[in-house]
């Protein structure tokens, strides 16, 4: 009801988030999942475009995959809570996933959604990291292809046990590790965007904050884009071709 009730009062695109968005319907006492809620927000037709926020690797298996593939309001963009590419750091956050799982599901949603595309936030100078840790996370950036990525450094939390954890990363080496991080996921961005824009395929992108003869916008895999349009046509859904890219942005024009 609140999925249609935005819908009906002009909303375009709706986005499912929270802290354990992927955990949906774990509290129900009944079978019901967050792949199912997608499935039946698309049989009723609910609204134009759900875009899914912040999820757990674990959490977005076979199963949910299987699940949500054929659903067309779905919008093909997987904002994944990755944290590190190190199983050792991933072990000390006490994370319930693997660097091979997330690798293998971001593989799978590939295979069954060719359009999807991936974010993530990422954290360096967890305590602990080593170099040989931090460079597993950079290699992981490259192998998951992320068209882009909120990289930030570990701080201190009073009353949180990584704040007593031993081998506490210099300040120094936090911040060299965030220009290194920042500049592969940048290196990684415009392969991705270099990709899109050689094919050359209409991409559908929901106007939104306009700029003189230009309007910013997002497609439904999240590419950030810039299209000229005329005026009056904020929050609509519109097919777009990429020209060229700068800076993480796709310049376009109205297919």
């Amino acid at each position: 009801r609140e999925v249609e009730g935005l819908y009906k009062n002009g909303t375009r695109e709706i986005v499912l988030t929270g802290i354990e968005t992927g955990s949906y319907g774990k509290d129900f006492d009944f079978d019901y999942t967050l792949a199912d809620l997608i499935v039946e927000l698309d049989k009723r037709g609910s609204c134009e475009r759900i875009r899914l926020g912040s999820l757990a690797p674990e959490l977005i298996g076979k199963s949910f995959v299987d699940k949500v593939k054929g659903v067309k309001i779905l919008a093909p963009h997987f904002h994944l809570s990755i944290q590190s590419g190190s199983d050792n750091v991933l072990k000390a956050m006490k994370r319930r996933y693997s660097r091979a799982m997330a690798l293998a599901n971001i593989s799978y949603i590939r295979e069954n959604i060719p359009s999807a595309c991936f974010t993530t936030d990422l954290m360096v100078g967890f305590p602990g990291e080593t170099e040989e840790d931090f460079l597993d996370t950079v290699s992981f950036v490259r192998e998951a292809r992320f068209i882009d990525a909120h990289v930030f450094a570990y701080s201190k939390r009073k009353g949180t046990p990584a704040a007593t954890y031993p081998d506490q990363v210099d300040e120094g080496e936090k911040k060299r590790r965030s220009a290194r991080l920042i500049a592969v996921k940048n290196e990684v961005r415009d392969t991705v965007l270099d990709g899109i824009v050689k094919l050359g395929e209409p991409l559908s992108a929901v106007l939104e904050t306009p700029d003189g003869e230009y309007y910013s916008a997002h497609s439904d895999s999240f590419v950030e884009i810039k299209v000229k349009a005329k005026e009056g046509m904020q929050g609509e859904i519109v097919d777009v071709i990429p020209v060229s890219h700068s800076e993480g942005i796709i310049m376009a024009k109205l297919k």
